[in-house]
């Protein structure tokens, strides 16, 4: 099938009308003058499908008597009635344009209007008409378009995702791509509509094929005739041919979602404002928001910050806003056949990136679909393209392959307070299906698919041996708790055997909840849940002396005899992406949070952190990264920032909170975890907090265990991603490990310092 064939049968139809129009002339007598037949809506663009209707608008001036135009009306259409499907109109110039203005259809379909016999000037006004009416009231109109996209959206559900697809109304399909034309002839705002001309093709095609192969109509891709259609259009198999409807569709809804962020921001903005420089801030290195959208500094050389397309990504995602389309086109263009920017194994500033795109939540959905949809993705990931569109076609998955990991990524992010490696949780999930697409257990496959894309992201081996586990087992839990006797010892047992420690079964825990709720009710329930959470508790039972809580640090015997002299000492060493920084000074009430705070002032982003006193000082170990324009810091300027803040905190605290203030993430992060145990260490309490990463986190859980009267011992700190674990082991000022009741006092204190 092809766009000719529509063409030719438009022509067709064309041939026929004309035939009868004249006919219908010499019957009634009438002359063509004020009287014309004109094409609308598909029938308009010349797209005519074999089950599609002829719809076509009989134009006539006043001066036609009903009667006369009834017979005219009637010896036109008659012979129609046994040949083909008509749905006409009949209206005078001004009643054409009285009913564009109150109906969106007729105005839309209106806006592909063609002459096919008769008064060429009369069909050439009602065109002209409708065109500047829909123009000019195009702030009123296209509101009324989208609403109409929404309601179409709801009750035919996402073309790339449906089991049995209507591929004209379904979401990214043939009726949006007319809504995008509506909306580049409105001129509000430019839409290239030739990066979805090969969508249009290909689903006008499938449509096609569709009315002759069922012999009807309707445009609901039916599971029984998709290996039909699949045949006739020489696709290998219903799979192959699902998969580009997939990725058509998905192409035609990135555009109309990228259209409409545009067509608001010009409302917004205004004509006013739209003449005048925007206002730009700068939300990270060679990044700023303008107009409600991230944007590249277009002078940037990206081959000498390679890093920034992943930067771009993962601060889009957490802060809810847009890449500007300009930006993925700079990307785009950095990109050569073969060529990779970032450095292999990536550093593990990369790394973070990724993690926090992928842990942004909902909002990360459409920042990973424009990195697919302009194919920049393929050059970080490759192995990607292999799940791209890839169809699930069974009852129980919703989404293709790779938009069903993207939904369990989702669904993980909103799980990460509940573990302790939510990297590890977060990269899973966005990989556990990677294996899928031979006929080979895709679990095995995935497993062995994701050691060398693990590497390449540049996991340490230890991490990579459990991202392997958790490809491999993702379906153990629930199959194991809907299939076998929990009460049977065995059953247990089964688990621990492969399953080496707490840590791992609480990631395979979350990553089990993450895959069910992707793949939806189906596959999904709270009795399930239910079944899995008993699985998972009586598992860890059986899981003798292991925990998940981080070890104080040790001491080097250098650093030991630094601590004994009590003196203030900081050193310094420059890392390619930031600084290690090593402090001894002597102890005090709120030193973390002093520390803490002097950093985060000096704009250094904390990533990790390692803290232990001993004797009357503390030894830390920082690990930072600058964030935009930070200047270059010395061991002797850190040693002055710290001498300063021993003396007053004040300016400290004033800093930290103006840039609190003008941190806004748009996206909703769960409350923070404080947790408390009290049998981990025989010294100390020790108090795990789990949160989103934010400026000034850490001196604000170190100024809260400072208001609380609490001394902290030993800290360890670690960022991943967007996400912050820290663990603190804490103890009374005069010595000794908390009561029960003092530590559930510091940790509610927390709780709400943190919220």
């Amino acid at each position: 099938m092809s766009t000719r064939e529509r063409r030719e049968r438009s022509n067709e139809s064309d041939r026929f009308l004309r035939s009868l129009f004249i006919e219908a002339l010499e019957k009634t007598g009438k002359s063509s003058k004020g009287l014309a037949i004109a094409a609308v809506g598909g029938y308009g663009r010349g797209e005519l499908s074999p089950g599609s209707d002829l719809d076509i608008l009989i134009v006539h001036q006043e001066q036609f008597s009903t009667k006369t135009l009834s017979e005219f009306v009637n010896a036109l259409l008659y012979p129609l009635w046994d040949t083909k499907s008509v749905d006409h109109s009949v209206r005078t110039r001004s009643e054409s344009r009285e009913a564009a203005q109150s109906d969106l259809k007729v105005a839309l379909g209106l806006l592909d209007i063609r002459l096919v016999a008769g008064d060429a000037d009369l069909v050439a006004e009602v065109q002209s008409d409708n065109l500047d009416s829909w123009r000019k009231n195009a702030s009123k109109r296209l509101p009324e378009l989208r609403i109409s996209l929404r309601e179409r959206h709801n009750r035919a559900g996402e073309l790339a995702y449906l089991l049995e697809p209507d591929v004209k109304e379904a979401r990214g399909g043939l009726r949006d791509i007319n809504a995008l034309r509506a909306i580049a002839l409105s001129g509000v705002v430019p839409v290239p509509l030739e990066r979805i001309s090969w969508a249009e093709s290909k689903l006008n095609d499938v449509r096609e094929t569709l009315h002759h192969t069922s012999g009807r109509n309707k445009d609901r891709l039916l599971f029984q005739e998709q290996d039909a259609v699949a045949k006739n259009l020489e696709y290998s198999d219903a799979d192959a041919l699902m998969s580009d409807v997939a990725q058509a569709a998905r192409s035609v809804d990135y555009l109309l979602e990228f259209t409409w962020h545009n067509v608001e921001r010009k409302g917004k903005d205004g004509l006013g404002r739209f003449m005048r420089k925007p206002r730009t801030d700068t939300v990270a290195r060679n990044l700023t928001v303008s107009q409600n959208e991230v944007v590249i500094d277009p002078l940037i050389d990206i081959s000498k910050d390679p890093l920034l397309g992943l930067r771009a990504a993962a601060t889009a995602a957490q802060l809810g806003l847009p890449i500007s389309m300009s930006s993925y086109s700079l990307l785009s263009a950095a990109f050569t056949e073969g060529q990779r920017l970032i450095p292999e194994p990536w550093p593990r500033e990369a790394r973070e990136y990724l993690i926090s795109l992928i842990g942004a939540g909902e909002s990360m959905v459409s920042i990973f679909e424009a990195l697919d949809q302009e194919e920049i993705i393929f050059h970080w990931i490759p192995e990607w393209r292999a799940v791209r569109s890839l169809p699930q076609r069974n009852a129980l998955h919703r989404h293709t392959v790779d938009r069903h990991m993207v939904e369990t990524a989702v669904a993980a992010a909103a799980l990460t307070r509940k573990v302790h490696r939510p990297d590890l949780l977060l990269f899973a999930a966005l990989f556990h299906d990677i294996g899928k697409g031979t006929q080979e257990d895709h679990s095995i496959r995935g497993e062995r698919l994701i050691e060398p894309l693990a590497e390449r992201i540049g996991f340490p081996k230890e991490d990579i041996e459990i991202i392997k586990l958790l490809i491999k087992h993702h379906l153990l839990l629930s199959a194991t708790a809907t299939r076998r006797d929990l009460d049977d010892p065995a059953t247990i047992q089964s688990i621990v055997a492969l399953i080496p420690d707490v840590n791992s079964l609480e990631l395979l825990h979350a990553l089990s909840i993450a895959d069910g709720e992707a793949t939806g009710s189906a596959g999904w329930s709270d009795w399930k849940a239910t079944l899995v959470a008993d699985l998972v508790s009586r598992v860890r039972k059986a899981m003798i002396g292991s925990n998940t809580i981080a070890k104080q640090p040790e001491l080097t015997a250098e650093q030991l005899e630094a601590a004994h002299s009590g003196i203030l000492r900081v050193s310094l060493e420059k890392r390619e992406n930031g600084y290690s920084i090593e402090i001894v000074s002597p102890d005090k009430p709120g030193l973390l949070s002093l520390v803490a705070g002097v950093l985060n002032a000096s704009r250094l982003d904390v990533r990790s952190a390692r803290t232990k006193s001993h004797e009357k000082s503390a030894v830390m170990k920082w690990i930072v990264t600058p964030e935009p324009f930070a200047q270059e810091i010395s061991e002797e300027f850190l040693r002055n920032e710290i001498e300063a803040a021993f003396k007053d905190a004040t300016s400290i605290q004033e800093r930290l909170n103006a840039k609190a203030q003008a941190y806004a993430s748009t996206i909703p992060v769960p409350d923070p975890i404080v947790e408390i145990f009290n049998d981990e260490a025989t010294d100390a309490t020790i108090i795990e907090v789990r949160s989103h990463d934010r400026p000034g986190l850490l001196f604000r859980i170190g100024a809260g265990i400072t208001q609380s009267s609490v001394d902290i011992r030993s800290a360890i700190v670690t960022t991943l991603g967007a996400e912050a674990i820290d663990t603190l082991y804490v103890t009374e000022i005069s010595g000794g490990p908390l009561s029960v009741e003092r530590a559930n006092q510091v940790a509610s204190h927390l709780r709400e310092l943190l919220k």
